[in-house]
């Protein structure tokens, strides 16, 4: 297995690895996980703990295609896990987010309900020999997504402390975003989805 095969390994690997680090009932095991405050923000370690991991992992996502293109080592099994791999991370960690109350639950149903769609839109343009990549739409919808679960993991700093509520805004924004590349995936195989009917 070559390299950045392992990479997008890992990065399926730090996915439970994360779920487990957040959820784990440290209470019951008289764990007591610390924060500290800068300003008038309470930050947990619990939630610093999370975020590198969530940040080593994206940071595994660009190395493994980076190295893939560059020493030419682009594998079908690269081609198919690197995307679910991806995948698994964000909308993990939107679910947790979710769960924890951090972030709106129509914001996290909505997204990863654009992504099944577009994964099923995918599958039908392939079908028919058609290749859809990545739009500009879907690339700002992964920076924003990575971008938005940062700030949120952070629990909205620096921007508290000048009371911009960058957190509210960002995720929003990025279900809208997300929206809009799913319909522009939607348009280019819409034809091919209603063609039988």
């Amino acid at each position: 297995m070559n390299l950045p095969n392992k990479l997008t390994l890992l990065r399926i690997l730090m996915v439970p690895l994360m779920a487990l680090v957040w959820l784990f009932p440290y209470s019951q095991f008289n764990i007591n996980i610390g924060y500290f405050t800068i300003g008038q923000v309470t930050l947990s370690y619990l939630n610093i703990i999370v975020l590198a991991i969530f940040v080593i992992a994206s940071v595994t996502d660009f190395f493994d295609g980076y190295l893939a293109r560059k020493h030419n080592l682009v594998t079908t099994f690269g081609k198919f896990a690197d995307p679910i791999a991806d995948k698994l991370l964000v909308d993990m960690t939107l679910i947790i987010l979710c769960y924890k109350h951090m972030i709106p639950v129509v914001c996290c149903i909505v997204m990863i309900l654009r992504d099944l769609i577009v994964d099923g839109c995918r599958m039908i343009a392939a079908q028919k020999g058609v290749v859809i990549s990545a739009g500009i739409l879907g690339k700002l919808k992964t920076v924003f997504q990575m971008v938005t679960i940062v700030v949120v993991l952070l629990n909205n700093l620096p921007f508290e402390l000048y009371y911009i509520p960058a957190d509210e805004l960002l995720i929003w924004f990025t279900t809208f975003i997300s929206v809009a590349g799913g319909y522009s995936y939607f348009m280019q195989v819409k034809d091919y989805i209603f063609e039988s009917m």
